[in-house]
């Protein structure tokens, strides 16, 4: 986990006093903000995928109207995490997650090396854009949102698409649009003209965290009463969140792509704050906190240290999230 400096120089009262005048200030100021479309006219948020398929990713992920590089990039995640020597228990190899009846009818040569490879993401990325617009095409006359339908016909197959009318009552089909429709906006660009709105719920999170100030850190903690009421890093960040009925993945990596990321600049009470090992690869991530205003945050640091306040301008930093309802 992340080793950060406790904070110095102010008493632990007054420290806590003066955070909860950031957290009504920096909030209430965020209020008349505009928010964006959440596609980010069609560029990729910085930092959400790993370096070397960023440009496969935005060049593919323009392959035809149903799809964007967002949702491409959510997709990926969805099936792999961008993990390129995956084999599921159906049999689904690489980055894509293709079984190997579909790979031979739908995997391409796009590198131009002579060889259809399932395991080279310079291949598979691109074959499931082609797919997933091949899909889109398949289904077209279907019922229902043309977005949803696509990507269930990715998971379940495009005949049980068209045999139900829309996404089939499959629970794994139902969860994979929702998680790649909900993560979409996570993987999207917010254009230089808009600004992400302020979450309303915001602040009861950060009040739940404020409440747990002083609380011993466990690995694996939720706060549950066996645990002592005790948390890791995103357990606290999760059960704040829980607290204002919203629901976040358990894990750092995954809370990472629970809604759009705000700029440092941008940054109000409530977001959560993410630190990492590669500053370009998502999946170094490493720690979490959330974000209380005045460059500070509450975290659950490390084993041996207690829930505290931290800044959060560090070698380490990497961007922040602001969950969406």
């Amino acid at each position: 986990m992340k080793k950060v400096l406790l904070v110095v120089g102010l008493g632990f009262g007054g420290l806590a006093g003066f955070m909860a005048l950031l957290v009504v200030g920096v909030y209430s100021a965020g209020v008349g903000l505009v928010g964006g479309d959440g596609r980010g006219g069609g560029q990729l948020a910085s930092n959400t995928v790993p370096e070397e398929y960023v440009a496969l990713v935005q060049r593919w992920g323009a392959y035809c109207d149903t799809l964007s590089p967002a949702l491409l990039a959510a997709q990926l995640n969805q099936e792999s995490g961008f993990l390129v020597d995956q084999t599921s228990g159906a049999n689904a190899q690489g980055i894509a997650q293709f079984i190997p009846s579909t790979w031979a009818t739908h995997g391409i040569d796009a590198n131009g090396d002579g060889e259809a490879n399932v395991w080279d993401p310079e291949d598979a990325i691109p074959s499931a854009a082609v797919y997933d617009c091949a899909l889109a095409g398949y289904v077209e006359d279907v019922p229902g949102d043309p977005v949803d339908n696509m990507l269930a016909a990715y998971n379940a197959g495009p005949y049980a698409v068209i045999q139900y009318g829309g996404v089939p009552p499959y629970t794994e089909t139902q969860n994979y649009v929702r998680i790649i429709r909900e993560a979409e906006t996570s993987f999207a660009a917010v254009p230089a003209e808009q600004r992400l709105p302020p979450l309303e719920q915001a602040a009861g999170a950060v009040h739940f965290a404020q409440e747990k100030l002083g609380t011993p850190y466990l690995w694996g903690g939720d706060g549950t009463p066996e645990e002592g009421g005790r948390f890791d890093c995103s357990g606290l960040t999760k059960a704040a969140y829980d607290s204002v009925d919203i629901e976040l993945p358990r894990v750092a990596n995954d809370q990472w792509n629970a809604g759009p990321h705000p700029d440092r600049d941008e940054l109000l009470p409530g977001d959560l704050v993410f630190f990492a090992y590669d500053l370009n690869d998502p999946r170094s991530i490493h720690h979490v906190g959330l974000y209380v205003g005045g460059g500070y945050m509450i975290n659950a640091p490390y084993t041996g240290a207690v829930i505290r306040f931290d800044p959060i301008d560090s070698p380490d930093y990497f961007g922040a999230t602001r969950p969406t309802a």
